[in-house]
């Protein structure tokens, strides 16, 4: 990466950082590298109630972006010939009854159907709960320990959403099964080998693979939740919190810093033979105008301001994400935002014009584009 650049060098997004600190998050935390180097800035609060900024260095759980780290893991599987695409998933993990249909492609592009351990919603708004995640009753239980195998076994308790491979659906279980996968095939545990395959050779020193631990190492600003209790409304600080309810779904924590050199390192293919990064994101159609799904990762289309960017954005338990880049690595925009969740989302709107907003400024000539990806 270039040469750090102060705030007084960029002082649009410097002003844009305050304007959504002020627009009902605690504070925000982004880096941005293009051809005028790297950027790095923050506003608002790293704790409720605090004067002190989130730290530009600091980690933060990113949610799902993890489904990307994942995604690379099985495609470095698939390159060294430890596994195929299109092999059936049953095939090394018996153990589950999973449809013989389901391919390893169909896990990291959503297209298996298996229901979303984290809940599903249907058409016509009835909610199927899976693992409890929000409330009161997610509040009481936040540092309950669950197993990968148990996760999956909830979600294939459940009616499959459609026949594998026939359409697209999010579902968390699907990176839950990839990571057994991995397990399985290299016989070690995914830590270990997301250390020794990118952390490691990358240098990502602040990123962590937490599995039931509640810690976040090092600097950090802090998540909150919202909740009601007999009729009164109680806010409970929720960084510190047993993260194995999403497991690999969405469990890892990161910085700002580590997420560029990572998104740089898989657009340059120094993760992955080119042919596979080529698989990666050649996209799906997800139903979401100009956004489509490849392999662990969304491939937006930038609409009328032309252009295509690779992302993975993520929420979790108080804390946002966004991770884009441009197919070539020549700009890339990190960030993190920490903020008090609820059970409504009910910052899931502000959330969404936040990171059209911040896309346009870094990626687009300013204009409005209404296109986004799902928050989680």
């Amino acid at each position: 990466m270039s040469a750090t650049l102060t705030t007084q060098e960029r002082p649009r997004l410097h002003k844009t950082l305050q304007e959504i600190a002020e627009s009902g998050f605690v504070g925000i935390q982004m880096r941005v590298h293009d051809e005028r180097g790297t950027w790095t800035g923050s506003a608002g609060a790293a704790e409720l109630g605090g004067t002190a900024r989130p730290p530009t260095d600091g980690r933060f759980r990113i949610g799902s972006s993890t489904k990307t780290f994942i995604a690379v893991l099985i495609l470095q599987l698939v390159a060294e010939g430890e596994i195929g695409l299109d092999t059936p998933v049953a095939e090394r993990l018996p153990g589950f009854g999973l449809d013989g249909r389901i391919t390893v492609r169909m896990l990291l592009q959503h297209t298996s159907g298996v229901f979303n351990l984290t809940g599903e919603v249907d058409e016509d708004g009835t909610v199927t709960p899976g693992v409890p995640w929000a409330g009161r009753e997610w509040v009481d239980n936040r540092f309950a320990t669950y197993r990968p195998e148990e996760l999956v076994r909830l979600a294939l308790s459940k009616p499959a959403r459609f026949e594998p491979g026939t359409r697209w659906s999010y579902s968390n279980t699907n990176y839950v099964l990839a990571r057994l996968l991995i397990e399985k095939v290299t016989g070690r545990p995914l830590a270990q080998e997301m250390g020794r395959r990118i952390l490691d050779p990358l240098g990502l020193s602040g990123t962590v693979v937490p599995d039931a631990s509640p810690e976040i190492p090092g600097p950090h600003a802090h998540a909150y939740y919202r909740y009601e209790d007999a009729g009164q409304e109680k806010t409970v600080d929720v960084t510190r919190h047993n993260p194995s309810w999403i497991s690999s779904g969405g469990d890892m924590i990161s910085t700002t810093q580590d997420l560029a050199t990572f998104v740089s390192a898989l657009t340059a293919g120094r993760l992955l033979p080119a042919d596979l990064v080529a698989e990666m994101c050649a996209p799906r159609s997800t139903g979401i105008p100009e956004m489509g799904y490849g392999l662990g990762v969304f491939v937006q289309e930038m609409g009328s301001n032309g252009g295509t960017l690779i992302t993975h954005n993520g929420g979790v338990a108080g804390y946002a994400t966004l991770m884009y880049g441009t197919p070539d690595g020549s700009t890339i925009l990190t960030a993190s935002l920490n903020y008090v969740d609820d059970a409504a989302m009910s910052l899931a709107e502000t959330f969404q014009k936040t990171t059209r907003r911040l896309v346009e400024e870094v990626f687009g000539d300013g204009s409005a584009d209404e296109t986004t990806q799902p928050a989680d």
